[in-house]
């Protein structure tokens, strides 16, 4: 054909086609490799007793090929890794970082898997830089979840998770794709507990709550499915309501925080004015107490007086009827300012006049008093 001429082809100067370049001389590549082979067995048989192939070369030479070869069962684990020695393709055994041995290949293999890195996933948002800036976008198909109320509420929530230390070969060979089971678990989980509970305590202090809630469903469900995969921990970032109707809902807010403000008043105003009217009540009762027992107790002395002058009136009727008479007029004279004139036998009619009630009035003691004279 004419693109095998040498002076020239469409495709460029040389023997060449359209796949490439044509067939190329092989005799100065043949010799090169004969010389590397005739070199290197030259060595051998230098390195040999003798100088030539013996029985005791071959057997040395056998020695070290097997030395070489359980050497190579060394391996080192990095400090976040753990590793995971297979024998004929199936897992055996779990290895702490650091220096390890397992028995060469073809029998062991070892794989390294990054098991104690905590991985976190993101989930209703994605987290990039723009310019050294961090930026965070929604993901409203990820986010968006009905409560039991059957209200819509906007959840962002990350999860924390690693491999578990005993779960290294169900991790390896059970799960394809770690982190899309992890995301898809999550995503379930946090939906189920949403749509379990009412969207007021979820937007106000049922967080740890729910966080709770699906770290234990988001373990139960990966356990079962023999994942190997420990959750750390469920962090829930932003919690709202839908973009279209978040300004009617922080009305909502504002409106209940403005109620339990006027409870707390409320409350605050009755824990000041019960304790004071409680005690006042106490006051009136004790003293409505004091005074009844003292009625009583004057009244049955009152009752006690009069049976005991009864009594002594039957013993002597006139006798105690001139003792009351005379401690009644007592009584009633007692206080009154009085002008005492003899007029018996052996009196003139007219006394010197002393003023006792003078005398009574400039007393400290007895107030003075402006009555009538008796007589």
């Amino acid at each position: 054909m004419a693109w095998k001429n040498q002076g020239g082809s469409p495709w460029g100067q040389g023997p060449k086609g359209p796949w490439g370049s044509g067939p190329q001389s092989q005799g100065p590549k043949q010799s090169d490799l004969e010389d590397m082979l005739r070199r290197g067995q030259d060595r051998i048989q230098h390195m040999l007793p003798g100088g030539h192939m013996s029985g005791m070369g071959i057997a040395l030479l056998v020695v070290l090929g097997i030395a070489i070869w359980l050497l190579s069962g060394f391996f080192r684990v990095q400090t976040n890794e753990l590793g995971a020695v297979l024998r004929f393709g199936k897992y055996v055994r779990t290895v702490q970082p650091g220096l390890n041995y397992h028995l060469p290949y073809p029998i062991e293999t070892v794989l390294l898997p990054t098991a104690l890195r905590v991985n976190a996933l993101n989930i209703g948002m994605t987290i990039g830089d723009e310019r050294r800036g961090r930026v965070v976008r929604d993901v409203p198909e990820e986010s968006l979840m009905l409560t039991g109320d059957e209200n819509i509420v906007d959840v962002d929530f990350t999860v924390l998770w690693k491999i578990a230390p005993d779960g290294v070969g169900n991790f390896l060979f059970n799960i394809q794709n770690p982190e899309g089971t992890v995301k898809a678990v999550a995503e379930s989980a946090m939906r189920e507990v949403i749509g379990r509970s009412e969207i007021q305590p979820i937007l106000t202090g049922a967080r740890n709550t729910t966080e709770s809630a699906v770290h234990q469903l988001m373990q139960k469900t990966l356990d079962s499915y023999g994942a190997g995969i420990q959750i750390q921990q469920v962090q829930m970032q932003k919690v709202d309501p839908p973009q279209q109707v978040i300004d009617s809902f922080r009305d909502v807010q504002a409106a209940r925080a403005d109620l339990e403000r006027l409870q707390n008043e409320a409350q605050t105003y009755a824990n000041r004015v019960l304790p004071d009217a409680r005690g006042r009540a106490a006051q009136v009762l004790q003293q409505a107490q004091g005074y009844k027992e003292q009625a009583v107790a004057e009244a049955r002395g009152q009752a006690a007086r009069f049976l005991s002058v009864y009594d002594e009136y039957k013993k002597a009727p006139e006798v105690t009827r001139q003792r009351i008479y005379l401690e009644t007029m007592e009584h009633v004279l007692g206080p009154a300012d009085k002008v005492i004139l003899d007029q018996g036998q052996s009196g003139q009619g007219v006394v010197p006049y002393l003023p006792l009630s003078e005398l009574n009035r400039k007393t400290p003691a007895a107030p003075a008093t402006q009555s009538g004279a008796g007589r």
